[in-house]
Protein backbone atom coordinates (compact mmCIF):
# COMPACT_ATOMS: atom_id res chain seq x y z
CA UNK A 1 0.00 0.00 0.00
CA UNK A 2 3.04 2.53 0.80
CA UNK A 3 3.94 2.39 -3.09
CA UNK A 4 0.54 3.81 -3.72
CA UNK A 5 1.14 6.89 -1.76
CA UNK A 6 3.41 8.50 -4.87
CA UNK A 7 0.81 7.84 -7.39
CA UNK A 8 -1.82 10.09 -8.72
CA UNK A 9 -5.47 9.73 -8.02
CA UNK A 10 -7.50 8.29 -11.17
CA UNK A 11 -10.19 10.55 -12.08
CA UNK A 12 -11.94 10.01 -15.47
CA UNK A 13 -13.31 13.58 -15.29
CA UNK A 14 -9.69 14.90 -15.01
CA UNK A 15 -8.38 13.10 -17.85
CA UNK A 16 -10.13 15.11 -20.07
CA UNK A 17 -9.18 18.57 -20.25
CA UNK A 18 -11.37 21.12 -21.52
CA UNK A 19 -10.33 22.52 -24.46
CA UNK A 20 -11.83 25.59 -26.44
CA UNK A 21 -11.77 26.72 -30.57
CA UNK A 22 -9.13 29.20 -30.85
CA UNK A 23 -8.90 31.35 -33.82
CA UNK A 24 -5.77 32.91 -34.52
CA UNK A 25 -6.60 37.07 -34.62
CA UNK A 26 -5.98 38.77 -38.19
CA UNK A 27 -4.60 41.54 -37.09
CA UNK A 28 -1.02 42.22 -38.93
CA UNK A 29 0.97 44.89 -40.59
CA UNK A 30 -1.17 46.25 -43.64
CA UNK A 31 0.96 45.49 -46.75
CA UNK A 32 -0.08 47.58 -50.21
CA UNK A 33 1.05 45.11 -52.55
CA UNK A 34 -0.71 46.72 -55.29
CA UNK A 35 1.71 49.73 -55.55
CA UNK A 36 5.15 49.86 -53.58
CA UNK A 37 4.94 47.08 -50.89
CA UNK A 38 5.38 49.15 -48.22
CA UNK A 39 3.64 48.93 -44.52
CA UNK A 40 1.16 51.17 -44.26
CA UNK A 41 -0.06 50.87 -40.49
CA UNK A 42 -1.97 47.85 -39.16
CA UNK A 43 -5.11 45.83 -41.07
CA UNK A 44 -7.34 43.77 -38.74
CA UNK A 45 -10.46 41.30 -40.24
CA UNK A 46 -11.42 41.84 -43.96
CA UNK A 47 -8.22 43.86 -45.01
CA UNK A 48 -6.06 40.95 -42.98
CA UNK A 49 -8.09 38.86 -45.13
CA UNK A 50 -7.20 40.16 -48.68
CA UNK A 51 -3.28 40.15 -47.88
CA UNK A 52 -3.34 36.65 -46.60
CA UNK A 53 -5.18 35.54 -49.58
CA UNK A 54 -2.91 37.87 -51.90
CA UNK A 55 0.08 36.19 -50.15
CA UNK A 56 -1.58 32.53 -50.42
CA UNK A 57 -1.86 32.92 -54.10
CA UNK A 58 1.21 34.32 -55.40
CA UNK A 59 3.55 31.46 -53.05
CA UNK A 60 4.73 28.92 -54.80
CA UNK A 61 3.98 25.46 -52.73
CA UNK A 62 6.90 23.67 -51.81
CA UNK A 63 9.47 26.28 -52.62
CA UNK A 64 10.46 28.02 -49.10
CA UNK A 65 11.38 26.45 -46.33
CA UNK A 66 9.54 29.41 -43.75
CA UNK A 67 5.84 27.90 -44.74
CA UNK A 68 4.33 25.11 -44.11
CA UNK A 69 3.21 22.25 -46.58
CA UNK A 70 0.35 23.28 -46.05
CA UNK A 71 0.75 26.69 -47.30
CA UNK A 72 1.22 28.27 -50.92
CA UNK A 73 -0.49 27.09 -54.24
CA UNK A 74 1.23 24.61 -56.64
CA UNK A 75 1.27 26.47 -60.67
CA UNK A 76 5.29 25.55 -61.63
CA UNK A 77 3.48 22.23 -63.25
CA UNK A 78 0.99 23.74 -65.16
CA UNK A 79 3.63 25.89 -67.75
CA UNK A 80 2.86 23.85 -70.75
CA UNK A 81 -0.33 22.93 -70.46
CA UNK A 82 -3.65 23.06 -72.31
CA UNK A 83 -5.80 25.65 -71.83
CA UNK A 84 -8.75 23.68 -70.39
CA UNK A 85 -6.50 21.73 -67.96
CA UNK A 86 -5.07 25.50 -66.71
CA UNK A 87 -8.70 26.33 -65.74
CA UNK A 88 -9.63 22.88 -63.76
CA UNK A 89 -6.63 22.24 -62.41
CA UNK A 90 -5.97 26.15 -61.50
CA UNK A 91 -9.82 26.42 -60.20
CA UNK A 92 -9.18 23.49 -58.09
CA UNK A 93 -5.55 24.56 -56.66
CA UNK A 94 -6.97 28.12 -55.37
CA UNK A 95 -9.67 26.41 -53.68
CA UNK A 96 -7.08 24.02 -51.72
CA UNK A 97 -4.49 26.47 -51.42
CA UNK A 98 -7.52 29.20 -49.55
CA UNK A 99 -9.49 25.90 -47.48
CA UNK A 100 -6.53 25.40 -45.66
CA UNK A 101 -6.62 29.03 -44.01
CA UNK A 102 -9.84 28.17 -41.40
CA UNK A 103 -10.82 31.98 -41.57
CA UNK A 104 -11.94 31.28 -45.01
CA UNK A 105 -15.51 29.25 -45.59
CA UNK A 106 -15.95 29.02 -49.55
CA UNK A 107 -14.07 30.53 -52.95
CA UNK A 108 -16.75 30.12 -55.52
CA UNK A 109 -17.71 31.88 -59.22
CA UNK A 110 -14.51 31.86 -60.93
CA UNK A 111 -14.17 33.28 -64.35
CA UNK A 112 -11.51 32.78 -66.60
CA UNK A 113 -10.13 34.33 -69.22
CA UNK A 114 -6.64 34.04 -70.98
CA UNK A 115 -4.99 35.93 -74.07
CA UNK A 116 -1.65 34.98 -75.41
CA UNK A 117 -0.13 32.69 -72.98
CA UNK A 118 -1.45 34.56 -70.14
CA UNK A 119 -4.14 32.93 -68.13
CA UNK A 120 -6.42 35.26 -65.45
CA UNK A 121 -8.96 34.56 -63.74
CA UNK A 122 -11.26 36.07 -60.69
CA UNK A 123 -12.97 34.91 -57.84
CA UNK A 124 -15.01 35.41 -54.83
CA UNK A 125 -14.07 34.22 -50.87
CA UNK A 126 -16.73 33.98 -48.29
CA UNK A 127 -14.61 34.44 -45.17
CA UNK A 128 -15.80 34.47 -41.17
CA UNK A 129 -15.25 38.57 -40.78
CA UNK A 130 -17.44 39.13 -44.65
CA UNK A 131 -16.62 38.49 -48.31
CA UNK A 132 -14.09 39.43 -50.93
CA UNK A 133 -15.39 39.43 -54.54
CA UNK A 134 -13.43 39.82 -57.42
CA UNK A 135 -10.00 38.80 -56.12
CA UNK A 136 -7.90 38.71 -59.11
CA UNK A 137 -5.21 35.43 -59.94
CA UNK A 138 -2.91 36.07 -63.48
CA UNK A 139 -0.69 33.39 -64.57
CA UNK A 140 1.62 34.42 -67.36
CA UNK A 141 3.40 32.03 -69.96
CA UNK A 142 1.18 29.11 -69.57
CA UNK A 143 0.85 28.30 -72.48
Amino acid sequence: MADNLLLPKQNNDALIPDTVNYIEPSHTYDVDFRTDSQIRGYADKLRAMEQAIYKIINTERYQYIIYSWNYGIELQDLFGQPIPYVYAELQRRIEEALLNDDRITKVYNFDFSHEGGDVMVEFDVDTIYGTLQKIKKGVKGIV
